[in-house]
């Protein structure tokens, strides 16, 4: 493994080196000085999303939901709950299928939620339906 680690930020979207073994001492992004890992799901668009995915050297668990669903909304609070579990060695984040339906069709999305998994840039597992945080969390580790 590298020993410096790309990250995006999940405020600037600047994307920083970390030497790894810095990776759980809370890093700070070296362009707006906040801390790359939050504890919570970033939010990503259309100008956002290729960026992190792309170019984090962490995996990035995507939740591809929308708005108006009722298990998207369900299974939030499990999603923030895990990202607090899985952070930082993943990063978690959220798509809104319905401002974002370019992003949705892009990438295969017949239903919400769905969470992808994307590894260097390319997706490696796929997961339809609401999930609790357990479940969210195995899910993840068993495709690491």
């Amino acid at each position: 493994m590298n020993d410096k680690l790309h990250l995006v930020c999940p405020h600037c979207h600047a994307v920083n080196r970390v030497p790894a073994e810095k990776l759980g001492h809370g890093p700070n992004c070296g362009h707006c000085h906040r801390p790359l890992f939050t504890g919570h799901p970033v939010e990503l668009n259309a100008a956002t999303f290729a960026q992190h995915i792309g170019r984090n050297d962490i995996p990035v668990l995507v939740d591809f939901w929308a708005p108006w669903c009722g298990p998207c909304k369900m299974m939030a609070p499990y999603f923030v709950q895990a990202a607090g579990l899985l952070e930082p060695q993943v990063r978690l984040a959220k798509l809104d299928t319905q401002a974002e339906p370019g992003l949705g069709s892009e990438h295969g999305i017949l239903s919400i939620p769905t969470l992808a998994l994307f590894q260097g840039g390319r997706e490696v597992a796929r997961q339809a339906g609401a999930m609790g945080t357990r479940d969210i969390v195995a899910w993840v580790r068993s495709h690491l």
